[in-house]
């Protein structure tokens, strides 16, 4: 059995650049990042037979697998990226500082550490699912943090797979048990 991972297609939001932001400012640009559209590509599925697709229901990963896979896609809000920490505070920083921050927080922010918890019961949820539909190969769109959870839970149930720390998006990732 094979299951193949891959991130949406990149979002159609850019960075701010050059600037110093808030965390008001912050909260804005990812609630907006969650709305925005993405810019189509191309994903090589390989010679696979995909039977299914699995999706977040998030709009970026139905977009991707609907423009990916010529089937029916099944949306799963177990598959949604895990949220990304409060923002609090009066001070500006550069948007890079604040991404640097909220990629520490899973080591030092209490209600983040929950979060990935919480994420790492769903991706078990829907992986008992896809793996109930029996030993056929399919496909999971995804986001970048949660597909670093689902590798390792993969990898725990036996599957062999390549190693990423950040998803390229588009990119297929296959596991094979």
């Amino acid at each position: 059995m094979k299951i193949g991972l891959v991130r949406h297609f990149k979002v159609a939001h850019d960075f701010p650049s050059g600037k110093y932001v808030s965390a008001d400012f912050m909260e804005q640009w990812f609630k907006d990042y969650d709305e925005a559209d993405i810019f189509y590509g191309e994903t090589q599925l390989s010679e696979e037979d995909w039977k299914a697709c699995y999706s977040s229901d998030m709009t970026r990963a139905v977009k991707t697998a609907e423009h990916i896979y010529f089937g029916e896609v099944i949306q799963m809000k177990e598959l949604r990226e895990i949220p990304s920490p409060p923002l609090k505070g009066k001070v500006k920083l550069p948007f890079i500082l604040w991404a640097i921050w909220i990629r520490c927080s899973s080591f030092m922010n209490k209600q983040t550490r929950a979060e990935i918890k919480k994420a790492e019961k769903r991706i078990n949820q829907a992986l008992d699912v896809i793996l109930a539909n029996g030993e056929q190969d399919t496909l999971v769109v995804s986001h970048a943090a949660l597909m670093v959870y689902m590798r390792k839970e993969l990898i725990r149930r036996g599957f062999v797979g390549p190693k990423f720390s950040i998803a390229r998006n588009g990119e297929l990732y296959v596991f094979e048990k």
